[in-house]
């Protein structure tokens, strides 16, 4: 595959904001961010997930500074869930304590705007009105309520793509929930059917985009400052994989999504109404309705809008493009 342009005019880049729980992936993903020409990063919003929110922005603010991107503003997000929840499940197990490879980086010296996230995405997409794209690579609580404080940003925001989700493969906390839609399962049926442009990535597409043991020995080999960066944070990860999968490699979630937001061309797609479960055994189930019965009952599917769902992803393509901007860098 080429890599597309390096020379594309400011007016032809995508604007995105990433909302974001760092994360190691979620710091692979920011990094291609900001190594992608297709794309510019106009903020980051932070949101518990991977850590707690206060370290979520401190991991933020560090990797800003560590890509010498310290003119993007890091907005922070809620410390709850949608319905003032306190009981948060943190997978710090999968990204150590710090949510960085348990490195201790010092802290950033940069501090976040004073705009909360919800509000710094109500005030962007009104901004630029159908010209950003949120990536939500956490629980979606800070889209939710950014729905909730403007019935218009639905509207006004260009598309949001979300990593969540399993459509009918097994979750990564349980068998019935991905990790992102378990933590604020009400949060995510608020945005599934608040009728902006979703495209939803969910683990049955991100667990075939694997990054072997041979290519994190490729990205260490490279002159790249933050694929040099994320070989030091990456181990954990790794040995994490190879206890709960019995792989030698590492999902790449964070960073497909990101290139589904700029290249949606290297995935295929299907449409339909989803809707989340929120309770029961099966809490934070994602059940897309496809659209190929009429049901003469009312459900809970009825009059929803439709949202996309990645099906297909070209992984070998992805994968490559991913290490060639983490190899650039």
């Amino acid at each position: 595959m080429k890599d597309p342009k390096s020379t594309m005019a400011m007016g032809d880049r995508k604007k995105i904001i990433i909302d974001t729980d760092p994360g190691i992936d979620d710091a692979m993903a920011i990094f291609v961010a900001l190594k992608s020409p297709e794309v510019d990063v106009i903020g980051l919003t932070t949101i518990y997930g991977n850590v707690y929110t206060t370290l979520a922005t401190r991991n933020a603010l560090h990797l800003l500074e560590v890509a010498g991107r310290t003119d993007i503003p890091v907005a922070e997000g809620t410390h709850k869930t949608i319905l003032n929840g306190t009981k948060l499940r943190v997978a710090d197990f999968v990204h150590g304590e710090d949510g960085l490879g348990n490195q201790n980086f010092p802290p950033p010296e940069g501090k976040p705007i004073e705009k909360s996230a919800p509000e710094f995405l109500v005030e962007q997409a009104k901004l630029h009105p159908g010209e950003i794209t949120v990536v939500a690579l956490g629980p979606l609580t800070n889209i939710a309520l950014a729905v909730q404080l403007d019935p218009e940003f639905s509207k006004n925001v260009g598309q949001i793509v979300l990593l969540g989700g399993s459509f009918a493969v097994n979750g990564n906390v349980n068998p019935a929930s991905e990790a992102n839609i378990f933590g604020d399962p009400e949060a995510a049926d608020i945005v599934f059917t608040c009728g902006a442009d979703i495209i939803a990535v969910g683990i049955n597409v991100t667990h075939q985009v694997v990054m072997t043991a041979d290519d994190r020995d490729k990205l260490a080999s490279s002159n790249g400052k933050l694929g040099q960066y994320l070989c030091k944070i990456l181990d954990l990860y790794y040995s994490y994989h190879l206890d709960a999968y019995e792989i030698k490699g590492v999902y790449l979630h964070d960073p497909t999504t990101i290139i589904a937001a700029f290249l949606p061309s290297l995935f295929t797609y299907t449409e339909g109404v989803v809707r989340v479960q929120t309770d029961s055994i099966t809490r934070g189930l994602t059940l897309l309705y496809n659209n190929q019965k009429r049901f003469e009952e009312e459900t809970e599917w009825s009059d929803k809008p439709s949202v996309k769902v990645a099906v297909t992803v070209d992984a070998p393509a992805v994968l490559k493009l991913i290490m060639d901007r983490l190899m650039e860098s």
